[in-house]
This record gives structure tokens, C-alpha cells and sequence, in this order.
């Protein structure tokens, strides 16, 4: 086995490990009270056995490689979140199939606070899109490794698309993103897939956040009204999105800047940027400038995300610059 195939099978592992335990957590703990309550405990379980559970699987293939995640483990050493503790550490066990010790799980969690300095690190959103998961909608394990600021493997983990039955994405710069069976443990060799093959805009669809803070939903309809697309958005959450462009469930990813201050994080864009390049789209920022992984833990030069199949990339940036200029949402 070469480096990119020991790279893929051990990604494949933390990724499918991960979502059985998001899974089962979403199933058992998200209902209609919890959202009443507005109770995040459901999703901090799982976002804390996701990034536990994939730094194992990294740290027993690859120890010396760094872990840049969202996660650290003060919340958990707290004292009055014992039982919280309790059952990140059962669930974790339970996901890596043997009894773990809690100084472990917190070890684990606590690899993910690397500061992207190295020059071959993993990134790793254990839950990306936390509104979703607590809706019992789409979320995603977003894993991706980075070798001198260049994505050169990335893989997303998507349990609820394709109603529930769950998609598994991965890809590599030569190649290509392949689709896998995200719960079938034993499948190593995937499906090609492919973004749309389509040339005009009329013919596209576009997809965005559910939240309209994460993206402005009424610059994204005078956008698709600049292009002629009549199509309904697809609004789902978190990077599934780079998925279903990837795939060709749609062809247009729009996440617009909301404010002059914010930067996007590496790990909530790295896997679903190669996932679509590698399927034959193009992703940039909305001012047409390639993503820049090279400057640590944010994308510090760049301002929001357009990701397309490909053909319309140039049309669809220049709609997007025409409604910013008219609204005077530089960003600069």
C-alpha cells in the first residue's frame, strides 16, 4: 500500500467511524425537546467523540502528523461537566469498538489544537454544521490533509443525504473524488463521480446555507436572477454542499460575505474544495482568488466561497461582483 492509499484507507476508517457514532448520538438524543430548550449537549457530545475518534485513527497510522480541529478539551476537564465527560467517553469507546480511559479521549480531543505551522497537517471539522444536526437534517465530518498551504486529500462524511442513507466522499489532486458506502467498513474502492455537465447558467442550480447569517440569502436571488436560473435553491447545511456540487445535485455553492471582519476557517472549506475540484469544478472566493490554505488556522486573504461545475465559473463571478458592486458589499 503507497502513501496516498494508506492516506485514503485511514480516513475512510475515521471518517466512517465518526459518523456511526453521530448517528446513533443524533438519533438518541436530538428530539423536539431538546430544541425547545435550545440543549446543545446533543451535538457537543458528538462533536467531541467525532474529533476524538478521528485523531485516534490518525494518531495510531500517522503519530507525528499534526491535527488542526475545531475542538479542545476545556469545556470537558471541568468539573461540573463530568457526566458530559461520561458519555463522550462511552461514545467514543463505542465508536473505536474497545473500552478507552478518559485521559485518552482527552488526549485525543486535545491533538486537534495544532496551529496549521507545519508542513504536513490534517484539518478536521468533527461536526460541520451544528444547526443541521440538532434539526436532525444535514451535517457533515469534514477531514482533509494539507502538505506546504496545498489540499491534497480531502474527505466528507455526509450520514443524512440521500434521505438518511448517507453519502462518503474522498478525493485526491491526481486522483480524482470517488464516492464510497459510508457505513460499508470493508469498501476500499469507490465510485467516480462528477460535477455537472453543464454550460449555460439557465441550465445550473444553486445551493446555500439554511442560516442566513452564514450567507446573504437576498444577494444569492439577485445572483440568480443576473444568471436566468429559475430553479428553487438548495439550501441545506454544512459542507454537504461541496457534495452535492461535487456530485451534481447542483452546480452553484454561493456563501457570501456577511461581514467586513470575518474570516473563514481552513477546516470548514479544505475537504469540500478538493472534493469539487477534484470532480471537475472550480472554487474560489468571491473575488475570484483561489483559496489560500497557507496562512494558518483561517483563509485570511480570502473573502466568502464560490464553488461551480466548472464551465460557468467565470459567468457566475461576474454576477456576483455586478450585485456586490450595486450594493456596495466590497469587503474589501
Amino acid at each position: 500500500m503507497n502513501d496516498s492509499e494508506k492516506q485514503t484507507a485511514a480516513a475512510l476508517e475515521a471518517v466512517r467511524r465518526a459518523a456511526v457514532v453521530c448517528r446513533s448520538v443524533q438519533a438518541k438524543l436530538v428530539d423536539a425537546s431538546t430544541l425547545e430548550k435550545k440543549d446543545k449537549s446533543p451535538v457537543t457530545v458528538a462533536d467531541f467523540a467525532s474529533q476524538a475518534i478521528v485523531c485516534a485513527v490518525l494518531e495510531r497510522q500517522f503519530g507525528a502528523d499534526a491535527v488542526v480541529g475545531e475542538e479542545d478539551s476545556k469545556e470537558l476537564r471541568a468539573p461540573e461537566n463530568s457526566g458530559l465527560l461520561a458519555e463522550v467517553v462511552a461514545q467514543v469507546g463505542t465508536g473505536l469498538g474497545e473500552s478507552v480511559e478518559e485521559s485518552r479521549v482527552l488526549d485525543w480531543i486535545d491533538r486537534g489544537g495544532a496551529d496549521a505551522s507545519s508542513g504536513r497537517y490534517w484539518t478536521l471539522d468533527p461536526i460541520d454544521g451544528t444547526k443541521g444536526f440538532l434539526r436532525g437534517e444535514q451535517y457533515a465530518i469534514a477531514l482533509a490533509l494539507l502538505e506546504e498551504g496545498e489540499v491534497v486529500f480531502g474527505a466528507l462524511g455526509c450520514p443524512n443525504l440521500d434521505d438518511g442513507a448517507g453519502a462518503l466522499l474522498a478525493a485526491t489532486r491526481q486522483g480524482g473524488t470517488s464516492a464510497f458506502d459510508l457505513w460499508d467498513h470493508s469498501q476500499q474502492a469507490g465510485t467516480t463521480v462528477r460535477v455537472a455537465d453543464i454550460t449555460t447558467t439557465a441550465a445550473a442550480r444553486f445551493c446555500e446555507s439554511v442560516e442566513s447569517a452564514h450567507s446573504d440569502h437576498s444577494e444569492s436571488a439577485q445572483i440568480a436572477e443576473r444568471l436566468g436560473i429559475t430553479k428553487e435553491p438548495f439550501r441545506i447545511d454544512s459542507q454537504c454542499k461541496y457534495a452535492c456540487v461535487a456530485r451534481g445535485d447542483a452546480s452553484i455553492y454561493l456563501r457570501m460575505p456577511t461581514g467586513a471582519d470575518y474570516r473563514e476557517k481552513i477546516w470548514d472549506h479544505a475537504a469540500g474544495m478538493l472534493v469539487v475540484e477534484a470532480a471537475g469544478g472550480t472554487v474560489t472566493d468571491v473575488n475570484g482568488e483561489a483559496l489560500d490554505f497557507s496562512l494558518g488556522r483561517t483563509l485570511e486573504n480570502n473573502r466568502g466561497i464560490i464553488a461551480t461545475c466548472g464551465p460557468i465559473h467565470h459567468k457566475v463571478l461576474e454576477a456576483v461582483t455586478a450585485v456586490r458592486n450595486q450594493s456596495q458589499e466590497i469587503f474589501a
